[in-house]
């Protein structure tokens, strides 16, 4: 019975390193949208002079 209870806690490690490399993307993603946001209006700005 020990086994069934290393399988599992071996299947909810690896769901939940799944689900935090996925959270993790979307945050990263976000805050390179973050950071891209004030460069482009940076350039917007030396375009127009």
């Amino acid at each position: 019975m020990a086994s069934i209870k290393d399988i599992g806690k071996l299947f909810l490690f690896i769901v939940t390193g799944l689900v935090a490399i996925i959270v993790g993307s979307f945050m990263v993603r976000g805050t390179m949208h973050m950071w891209d946001k004030p460069e482009n209006r940076k350039t917007d700005e030396k375009k127009k002079d």
